[in-house]
């Protein structure tokens, strides 16, 4: 029999959501196709899934998409002569799966419209539906994760996919909160992750772990070997040691002169107060869930999204091709923050803006810039273009400036129907596929529309506003 956590939420629509997608997965033993965005979260939303069908006997085939493709996903119904599970997208298109004549189970956290009929044949499950913050509480893996529960108990141990889901979406900034944070505590007393505090630095040494930090990114630091040397000299710390053996008073020296120049640099506290953090560690991996995390966003910003899913099916050759993959993420982020750290980026009214030549890590660097870098009182967007075709769209902001009313979901829908294209997404991230050459009418539309949603800041007694 299916067992699942039925009480963790009290609006009966969470369990009603959850019945229907599992009745319709368990009453159709056939062959299965997973549809799954390509990025972090989306291909540890596949693994789980791809997971728990294997689990319970089922032929299951694997499709990533690349981003807010209407046109692609109608190709792939047209295609599919059997039922689709849609993970990490789709809830903008429930319309095209009514249309669908086999089951259509959707998990996804975004924002959408429901249209006038969903149809019998589909399930749509989101979090969105049962008062969960699917931008800050609850991702696309830790959706499916919970799901896969739903189907059998011992999917509990889909536990890394979905921790390392939720940090590449970023919902561990601050600490897991929300349904995150029942499933992680979940998965810690089960002892699938082990918890500690460490710094958030990846490499051979802690030199080399340093000069290709990007999360955080440090100016004068990630990307220059010379601050690097100097910084730990000032320091009086080895680098050539492992960044995870550091004695504890270097590892907290260290982590305190890095947290100072984020200050100085102006980054919000809640990036500067993460140079050392919550790290959860995988034992049946051997791998720490950011790790896991880098590994996935990897593999999908290299167009290969399908070597992510292959390590949680245990292909023994797929963890050392995500590594090169991993290798060639990281100089790519790297190249491009430096850039951006040179200038290179446009300003209007309510935003800032900037072209990037690598289409798959523009979201990324866009998300990493707006943190560590860039004017955080202005969201911004990342346009790349390829030699033909249309334009794609990263837009990130921050919490504060949702606080103040941001919406980019809302802003990139209505721009991008504007110039007859396609937006959505979450408040604080968001994106949009625009036809070729409407980037400046696009870019107007949106400026107008951002700055209706802020809000002013408001007046400081005895101060400015």
């Amino acid at each position: 029999m299916p067992q699942g956590p039925e009480g963790f939420v009290s609006d009966p629509r969470y369990a009603e959501e959850f019945a229907r997608a599992r009745d319709l997965v368990l009453d159709h033993p056939v062959r299965w196709r997973v549809i799954y965005h390509y990025d972090g979260d989306g291909i540890a939303s596949a693994s789980s899934a791809m997971r728990a069908f294997a689990r319970l006997g089922y032929p299951i085939q694997a499709t990533p998409l690349l981003g807010v493709e209407r046109d692609r996903m109608a190709d792939l119904l047209h295609a599919t002569g059997g039922p689709l599970l849609v993970v990490d997208t789709g809830a903008s298109w429930l319309d095209l799966f009514s249309e669908h004549p086999y089951p259509v189970v959707v998990l996804d956290h975004h924002r959408y419209v429901r249209p006038a009929t969903i149809g019998e044949r589909v399930a749509h499950v989101n979090p969105l539906d049962w008062g969960t913050d699917g931008m800050s509480e609850m991702c696309a893996a830790t959706l499916t994760w919970l799901f896969t529960i739903h189907l059998d108990g011992r999917n509990w141990d889909n536990a890394p996919w979905g921790l390392s889901g939720a940090i590449a979406d970023r919902q561990h900034v601050g600490g897991f909160k929300g349904l995150n944070a029942t499933l992680v505590n979940e998965a810690l007393r089960r002892s699938l992750v082990t918890a500690h505090r460490g710094l958030a630095l990846h490499g051979p040494t802690l030199a080399a772990a340093l000069e290709t930090c990007i999360d955080p990114f440090v100016r004068g630091i990630s990307g220059h070997p010379d601050g690097v040397r100097d910084l730990l000299a000032g320091l009086k710390i080895d680098g050539t040691g492992s960044p995870n053996r550091l004695p504890p008073d270097d590892e907290e020296r260290l982590a305190q002169a890095l947290t100072d120049r984020l200050r100085s640099a102006g980054v919000n506290e809640t990036y500067a107060a993460m140079v050392r953090r919550e790290r959860w560690s995988i034992p049946s991996l051997g791998l720490d869930a950011e790790e896991l995390s880098d590994l996935q966003n990897a593999c999908g910003r290299a167009s290969e999204p399908g070597i992510g899913v292959a390590i949680a099916l245990g292909d023994p050759g797929a963890l050392e091709r995500a590594r090169r993959a991993e290798r060639e993420w990281r100089r790519g982020l790297l190249e491009g923050l430096l850039r951006l750290e040179r200038g290179s980026v446009n300003s209007m009214r309510s935003l800032q803006w900037f072209e990037s030549p690598d289409a798959p890590l523009a979201g990324t660097q866009a998300g990493l810039a707006m943190n560590y870098l860039l004017d955080p009182e202005r969201p911004v967007f990342a346009f790349t273009h390829e030699k033909s075709g249309p334009i794609r769209v990263s837009a990130r902001g921050t919490t504060e400036l949702v606080a103040r009313g941001l919406d980019l979901a809302s802003a990139c829908r209505i721009a991008a129907a504007e110039v007859r294209g396609e937006g959505g997404g979450h408040r604080i991230a968001s994106g949009a596929t625009i036809p070729e050459g409407s980037r400046d009418a696009f870019l107007a539309v949106l400026d107008r529309e951002i700055t209706g949603q802020l809000a002013p800041r408001p007046s400081v007694p005895g101060g400015t506003s």
